[in-house]
């Protein structure tokens, strides 16, 4: 690369700042652009497995990111009572105690960004509006900064990608729905959880709560079964009266607590749950990487470390091919392709597991977490599954 390329990136989240940091450390020029005025705030536990460790280490933000692990010991199935009907060790749902890694979104985004924001320009409270590819570069007009043209676009921006959008077409053709829809907030841990979650599970329904940041705080959770549902992405307000609909009528354990609370909190979560899938990420000088490409899912746990390695291995293809962009997308893809679809079947078993569909499923599941030889079969499986996944790419050394 005889003059630095310049690399806009949408999307200020995990992929974006990860891609970032790789990218400027390979000497190109990097601007990310983020819709939010800042740093996005709440969110869940994200899972970092595998791979993705290495990657960390790599990026020397390791131990800061152990440092704020989560310390989940496991999740207890309550009834409507609150009494305890069962229980999952957090190894049993496939994390390896001293290998992976539980710490909230918004902790990960704060060491990604605290990473990159001395090296790295950030253009906050903007969007792309349009993409026009020349010989030259890609003319990009923004909602509010002047025009200006780049030599490669990465939308890191998510399930909802702006990027795709623009590109690619309309997301629906590429989104597969798993047929719910969660909703996450922070409220005071007035249980008094300790480093835990605690579940209610009604027929289609799932009412939760988990103690956050050394339990000083938790996290309210509602995930429900729905035909897909008409909402503005943007209207927190609407999407309240969805999650309080979907639960009107339901009084069992916390949960008319929780819908009080939700109404008031200012870091509330709405999304469906669904997969991407695409039979290419990129386009000319345009590609796509993490949930923006092949999102697993929140409930696969699999997320964070998909964007992570992703970041990597297309950084890493772009260093190798000296920014010849053709050939690094396809290295890229050819790389990536096999290691998210075993990471995105996790996805898929994970939401059969969140939400029962009836009263006798809730009973025979609250039967087996009573039965040890069961559980330790059913564990076995589920972790030699999520370590395969997690470990299924071999990172190039760039």
């Amino acid at each position: 690369m005889k003059q630095k390329m310049r690399v806009l990136i949408s999307g200020a989240s995990i992929a974006g700042p990860a891609l970032a940091y790789w990218l400027h450390r390979y000497g190109f020029d990097v601007t990310v652009v983020e819709r939010a005025p800042a740093l996005r705030r709440g969110g869940y536990g994200v899972d970092i497995r595998g791979v993705a460790i290495t990657v960390l280490k790599q990026m020397g933000i390791l131990d800061q990111v152990r440092e704020a692990d989560t310390r989940m010991t496991g999740v207890y199935f309550v009834n409507s009572k609150g009494k305890i009907q069962g229980q999952i060790s957090e190894a049993s749902m496939g994390n390896q105690h001293g290998l992976d890694i539980e710490i909230m979104r918004e902790d990960l985004c704060n060491i990604l960004y605290d990473l990159t924001k001395d090296t790295i320009e950030y253009i906050w409270d903007d969007s792309i509006t349009a993409i026009h590819e020349t010989e030259a570069g890609a003319e990009v007009q923004f909602t509010r900064s002047k025009p200006q043209t780049f030599d490669l676009i990465i939308g890191a921006d998510g399930l909802h990608s702006n990027v795709r959008n623009l590109i690619f077409g309309d997301t629906e053709q590429f989104k597969r729905s798993l047929g719910c829809y969660i909703s996450i907030f922070t409220l005071e841990n007035y249980l008094n959880i300790d480093h835990s979650s605690l579940m209610y599970t009604m027929p289609g329904k799932t009412v939760g709560m988990y103690s956050a940041r050394d339990n000083t705080e938790a996290k309210g959770m509602f995930v429900f079964k729905s035909e897909a549902l008409k909402y503005d992405r943007y209207d927190v307000e609407a999407q309240k009266k969805l999650v309080q609909n979907a639960f009107q009528g339901d009084r069992g354990w916390e949960t008319s607590n929780l819908l009080k609370t939700m109404k008031e909190a200012t870091d509330f979560y709405f999304d469906e749950i669904c997969q991407i899938h695409m039979s290419t990420w990129s386009k000319g000088r345009i590609t796509l990487v993490g949930d923006a490409a092949y999102g697993p899912s929140p409930l696969s746990g699999q997320g964070s470390s998909l964007a992570l390695v992703g970041a990597y291995v297309l950084a890493g293809e772009l260093k190798a091919a000296q920014g010849n962009y053709d050939r690094a997308f396809v290295s890229y893809e050819k790389e990536m392709r096999k290691f998210v679809e075993e990471n995105q079947k996790i996805g898929l078993v994970a939401a059969g597991g969140m939400i029962e569909s009836s009263k006798s499923k809730i009973l025979l599941r609250n039967l087996m977490l009573r039965l040890p030889i069961l559980m330790g079969a059913m564990f076995k499986m589920i972790t030699k599954m999520i370590v395969k996944a997690s470990n299924g790419i071999a990172l190039e050394d760039y």
